[in-house]
């Protein structure tokens, strides 16, 4: 895993420019604190941050092809493939001769070979840029499912990129101007495909490449969810999608330095620990490494809520034992969660005012320890996605709602911070009419069987709208958190063979035993507990301590008192004063705390980030 950054610019010289492009590398030092390259050439400025995982020595970047002696690729990767030792074994076999041990060498030997098809031959998650010396072309391709970020801003003569939006604002010819439709993303909750919040500035769309020359920019998908029959029965589906996890698996268990997982206590990151520790054990490889967090009193003062049922602490410790790994509880307190130190490295490693409050304070602290003791783990994000395991896929109000079904739980919708916006804003930005469009324009984009209809079909919608909007944004969360510290988090539930699979399998057979993701558990019950296997989906965990609720509220009274608010333009004060004098219930929740931490990350990011605003 790495960062990358670059810029092309067919009417200048960026050999003189190298002060800047530095910069924009210099800014994804957290994604690859193990090296640094920059490359450079009259019209192309391509930079990279390591973070060594596999063939530590030989792995250096960018990477450059060389033919009779002159350059004619340089590649900048960020990203594993998985599938890298069978390619390299079909690329020597059509001539092709490798000095390394990297994946990264047999991605730019894949595009030698076959041009820009060459994704369709990768299996993992990746973003990368290659810069073709002999026509000035610049590719950009980002992986199917979007697990690793990329984004890219055109100028009047290239265009700047980066994994990041901070490795772009770092050139002076990126604005840092946010308009009202970036308002409306920020607070819709929808994840519009290619919306990248900043005016001018786009996200790749998964599973696509962006075509950069002379003539302009041009886009093509070379991936997307496909509708197709389902023959399989309950057992050979069941036997399909344990034997696909079992070759993900031992896929994303290679690496060259220490691993580990996250461990919930949940079927999906026990279902990936178990099957990493039967894998390992059946190498003669040792233990697994196993993670969890959890916060002070947490489970002995835990009160079931709309969203979480029981805490997770005594599930990890049946599955730990279960299993045999090697476990470790990172216990945090409220204190650490309100650092202001903590709240700013997190803006700063998302870029936007866009996160989940204490959900993703904990997230990151939880990776920086991981991080004292491994630089990969496994995580089970995407299942839920993929098998249907949120309580919208279950509930009929939500399933029948014509919204995306998310919007519909209040916990998960955030729809309390537009109570924060002033009466003048929210009817000029129409939130509501934003997150129609999006969601239509997403229904036009569901790949149907021929005579599929009632409840099938809207399942095939509900899966499709959070298997390419939903699950984006948890993506794009695990590897900002991560990524802040240099750790690698792989996610064996996006391998697109898998999610394709699930994807048209139908709405009966996924529940078939009356429950959420019931392929996946009968798929795992010989490596789980009893406990975990019947254990109700819970999400991440989130603080109930009402100490970090009025921490919080402090931290907003000091705001307050501040005459040069920046975000004050949007919000309403006097709803804002209102929401910090109510009394403090007995525990607190993301729900009601939402607003306030909306405020605190607008602000922060004005301030951070200069942002000027355009409505």
């Amino acid at each position: 895993m790495c960062g990358i950054a670059g810029w092309v610019d067919y009417e200048r010289d960026l050999t003189r420019a190298a002060e800047i492009a530095r910069a924009m590398t210099g800014t994804m030092a957290c994604r690859g604190p193990d090296d640094e390259g920059v490359w450079f050439a009259p019209h192309a400025a391509i930079g990279h941050r390591r973070l060594a995982i596999i063939d530590i020595a030989g792995g250096r970047q960018p990477m450059i092809a060389e033919e009779e002696g002159r350059d004619v690729a340089v590649l900048t990767y960020s990203g594993e493939v998985y599938n890298f030792t069978e390619l390299r074994e079909e690329l020597a076999g059509r001539g092709h001769s490798f000095r390394t041990r990297s994946d990264t060498e047999v991605v730019l030997h894949a595009y030698l070979e076959w041009g820009d098809d060459l994704a369709e031959h990768l299996n993992g998650m990746y973003a990368f840029a290659i810069w073709d010396t002999r026509r000035e072309e610049l590719l950009l391709v980002r992986d199917r499912m979007g697990i690793k970020p990329l984004y890219y801003y055109p100028t009047a003569h290239g265009v700047l990129f980066g994994s990041e939006p901070k490795a772009i604002l770092a050139n002076p010819l990126a604005e840092r101007v946010v308009d009202a439709d970036g308002i409306r993303e920020l607070m819709a909750f929808v994840k519009t495909p290619e919306h990248a919040i900043f005016k001018g500035m786009y996200e790749v769309r998964p599973g696509s490449i962006v075509r950069v020359n002379r003539d302009g920019i041009g886009k093509r998908r070379y991936w997307k969810l496909e509708s197709a029959e389902h023959t399989d029965d309950v057992d050979a589906t069941v036997a399909t999608v344990r034997g696909l996890l079992d070759d993900i698996v031992a896929r994303q268990l290679i690496s060259d330095v220490p691993l580990c997982t996250l461990l919930s206590g949940g079927l999906d990151s026990s279902a990936v620990t178990a099957l990493a520790a039967k894998d390992l054990r059946e190498q003669n490889l040792g233990k697994v490494r196993s993670f969890s967090v959890d916060f002070v009193g947490y489970t002995e003062h835990f009160k079931p809520d709309t969203m979480r049922a029981t805490p997770d602490a005594p599930y990890v410790h049946d599955l730990v034992r279960h299993v045999g790994s090697e476990h470790t509880d990172i216990v945090l307190d409220s204190a650490e969660l309100m650092e202001p130190a903590v709240r700013d490295t997190v803006l700063r490693a998302r870029d936007l005012p866009l996160g989940l409050g204490d959900m993703d304070t904990s997230l990151y602290l939880l990776f920086k320890a991981i991080r004292g003791y491994s630089t990969v783990a496994l995580s089970g994000e995407s299942a839920d996605e993929v098998f249907g395991g949120y309580t919208w896929f279950h509930d009929p109000v939500a399933v029948n709602a014509d919204t995306f079904p998310w919007l519909v739980v209040a916990d998960v919708s955030g729809s309390a911070n537009l109570d924060l916006l002033n009466k003048d804003v929210r009817r000029a930005l129409d939130v509501p009419g934003y997150r129609a469009d999006s969601y239509h324009q997403a229904l036009a984009e569901v790949p149907r069987l021929a005579g599929e209809t009632g409840l099938e079909r809207r399942m095939r919608e509900i899966s499709y709208l959070n298997l390419t909007r939903f699950v984006q944004t948890l993506l794009d969360r695990k590897d900002r958190m991560s990524m802040r510290v240099g750790l690698e988090v792989r996610v064996p539930f996006c391998d697109h063979r898998l999610v394709q699979y699930v994807f048209n399998a139908p709405w009966a057979l996924k529940t078939f035993d009356g429950r959420e993701k019931s392929l996946l558990r009968a798929a795992c019950a010989d490596v789980l507990p009893e406990s975990v296997l019947k254990r109700v989906k819970s999400p991440y965990p989130s603080t109930q301590d009402p100490g970090y609720e009025l921490a919080l509220r402090e931290a907003v009274r000091e705001l307050l008192r501040n005459e040069d608010l920046p975000s004050q333009q949007l919000v309403d004060l006097a709803k804002v004063r209102e929401a910090i004098d109510r009394p403090v219930d007995g525990t607190t929740s993301l729900e009601t705390r939402g607003p306030l931490e909306r405020l605190l990350q607008l602000d922060a990011w004005f301030k951070e980030y200069q942002v000027k605003l355009s409505l």
